[in-house]
């Protein structure tokens, strides 16, 4: 039987809009049960200022944006290591985990791990998980796409990744963006085989009469 190490999922928040897609996806994942290992490139914090929590000082923390933001029942399954810091244990294919997350992905990490430039530790962990050939999911947040950034991504898929953009379904007739995100993370949940109740499959909605859609 597997513990929760083994079940560890890297989850990376690189600088591209849609922070608060990896920090759902962690909060899910820990109230699942399941080990997180979180990353966050500068870039990244960059965005969060922006678009999240007004703050761009040094020496943030995401294990304290978890704990404010109070949506975590047990932080102890969470653990932080810089991008920067690529002696990481995630840096290492002796390391259990069991897939990483690159949430959302910039057009930049992409391009690093689809062409195998290891140069922080999110990359080098995508490309221990492409090696050892466990799980990699990327979330491309950029529109519209030019011709690179679709090769890099072709690339990384033959490499073994898969490719998610966060697209929101329309069918679950969702009136939030807090809605849109927690589809697009129970899409990424799914992948994972990770068990939720983000929203209703396509299967449920057509066995409950008061949520069935129009489909003419």
């Amino acid at each position: 039987m597997q513990n929760k190490t083994d079940q560890r999922i890297v989850v990376a928040l690189t600088g591209a809009s849609g922070s608060i897609l990896g920090i759902r996806l962690i909060e899910e994942l820990i109230n699942g049960n399941t080990a997180v290992t979180g990353i966050v490139s500068q870039g990244a914090w960059k965005v969060i200022g922006h678009e999240m929590t007004g703050d761009f000082s040094p020496g943030q923390s995401l294990c304290r944006i978890l704990a404010q933001r109070g949506k975590v029942r047990d932080l102890s399954l969470f653990r932080e290591s810089a991008d920067s810091e690529t002696d990481a244990p995630e840096a290492s294919g002796t390391t259990r985990f069991s897939a990483v997350v690159i949430m959302p992905c910039s057009m930049k990490t992409l391009s690093a791990v689809a062409h195998g430039y290891a140069g922080t530790l999110t990359a080098r962990a995508a490309d221990v998980a492409l090696k050892e050939r466990r799980g990699c999911i990327l979330v491309p947040r950029e529109t519209p796409l030019n011709r690179i950034h679709v090769e890099n991504m072709g690339r990384a898929m033959d490499a073994g990744a898969q490719i998610v953009p966060p697209i929101p379904a329309f069918y679950t007739k969702g009136r939030t963006m807090d809605d849109a995100v927690d589809f697009i993370v129970g899409k990424i949940l799914n992948l994972l085989a990770k068990p939720h109740r983000l929203f209703d499959s396509w299967e449920a909605l057509l066995q409950a009469p008061d949520k069935k859609p129009a489909t003419d």
